[in-house]
């Protein structure tokens, strides 16, 4: 059983409160003709286009082009998107039912590894799902890597959003459903709780105390 005395969680959001298949990015690659594109980026790595990207450090016009240059002559940049966005599934109402009865008693945080393209594709899903599109409404602050220049699972990012919003880390609970994650938040001396695979955030132990 996970510490009860916690007063802020900082969710994850791909994986934890939003559905995502990274599978169909890299099916969606492959149909294109970048036959590689999974040793490129999956969950538990990347290569430093992706990183930089994901950190806000080049455009979405860079990163869809960087990708152009690695795909048959003729692909369009819309395709790229398309395919890029493949992984951006749903968002299940009882998730965010979770996250409205959670904020009675707790400080809620979001900090989202990812980058302009996914957020409005999130953004989308979002509406789809519930009929808006204000993902802020369920947090108290949301984090997006490409806004802030860095990204998990290095140790100075969960640091900044202790730091920012007068958090205690001892009493902060990160939930994630990357390992690396996990212990990136550890190492910054926030309890971290790894989300297996097929397990539901509103299944945890903790949310039945």
């Amino acid at each position: 059983m996970i510490n009860t005395s916690k007063e802020a969680i900082i969710f994850d959001l791909g994986g934890v409160l939003l559905n995502l298949d990274y599978d169909l990015t890299e099916k969606a690659f492959i149909s294109l003709g970048m036959k590689n594109f999974g040793e490129s980026y999956s969950q538990l790595q990347q290569t430093n286009l992706f990183d930089r990207f994901e950190r806000g450090e080049v455009s979405s016009f860079h990163f869809v082009n960087q990708l152009l240059d690695r795909l048959p002559f003729g692909t369009t940049a819309n395709q790229v998107v398309h395919a890029w966005d493949a992984m951006i599934l749903d968002f299940p109402t009882k998730r965010l039912q979770l996250l409205e009865e959670l904020a009675t008693k707790y400080r809620l945080f979001l900090l989202s590894n990812t980058n302009d393209i996914h957020i409005d594709a999130v953004r989308r899903s979002l509406e789809k799902s519930v009929g808006h599109k204000n993902l802020e409404q369920y947090f108290e602050k949301t984090y997006f890597s490409s806004a802030i220049g860095m990204r998990k699972p290095d140790s100075n990012i969960f640091e900044f959003v202790c730091s920012e919003n007068n958090l205690d880390p001892v009493k902060t609970l990160f939930i994630d459903d990357s390992p690396q994650h996990v212990e990136g938040a550890k190492s910054a001396g926030i309890e971290g709780l790894l989300l297996a695979k097929n397990q539901e955030v509103f299944d945890l132990p903790f949310f039945l105390t």
